[in-house]
């Protein structure tokens, strides 16, 4: 399919992402198709600076990689609660750690988990500052306790308080973000 033009990788890729959220007990997220793929690497990003947040960076590094892009300070907090799931890996990132205690389920813990807890300063060995919960072992990065500065904050505490909500616009920011610079997108392959 990819070979005729039905579906490229990069559609595969995005529809794998949308139904691992699914599995994982998230919300059902529509997928679009007809993303172009790369011909060779000179089509491809040059570099991966700027793509993403530095885990070790504030708040307003978050609205310097979102804003730009089209994100509100509502997405940047919906988008970080993807960290619900998976955990952090010395060798990739520097960072240690799973952020909830069940990393391989999509809800909103990581909001509750990040208001409940206390977090202490810990250098990780690849030299990267996190916070570690003492108890049950998670993290959380500079990144992700930024957002309990006014105004994230707010929309931390009604994620926590209301799953359904942070599903919604987890959603919305998902799928702008999956669809962000791709054109003639259809609903069906």
């Amino acid at each position: 399919y990819v070979e005729s033009g039905v579906i490229s990788h990069a559609d595969l890729w995005a529809l794998a992402a949308n139904v691992a959220i699914e599995v994982m007990g998230g919300p059902a997220i529509p997928t679009r198709f007809g993303r172009k793929d790369a011909a060779s690497a000179d089509e491809s990003v040059e570099s991966q600076m700027g793509r993403l947040p530095d885990g070790d960076k504030g708040v307003d590094h978050l609205r310097e990689i979102f804003h730009p892009k089209g994100f509100t300070d509502r997405d940047i907090v919906a988008l970080s609660g993807a960290h619900t799931v998976g955990r952090c890996h010395a060798n990739r990132s520097g960072f240690d750690g799973a952020w909830t205690e069940a990393p391989l389920k999509f809800d909103n813990s990581y909001f509750t988990e990040m208001l409940a807890k206390e977090y202490a300063d810990e250098t990780t060995a690849k030299g990267c500052p996190q916070k570690k919960h003492a108890a049950t072992g998670t993290i959380m990065l500079i990144s992700d306790l930024a957002l309990l500065e006014s105004p994230f904050k707010a929309i931390v505490e009604e994620y926590a308080k209301d799953q359904e909500a942070f599903f919604k616009d987890f959603t919305s920011a998902w799928v702008k973000l999956q669809e962000n610079g791709c054109t003639d997108l259809r609903e069906t392959l």
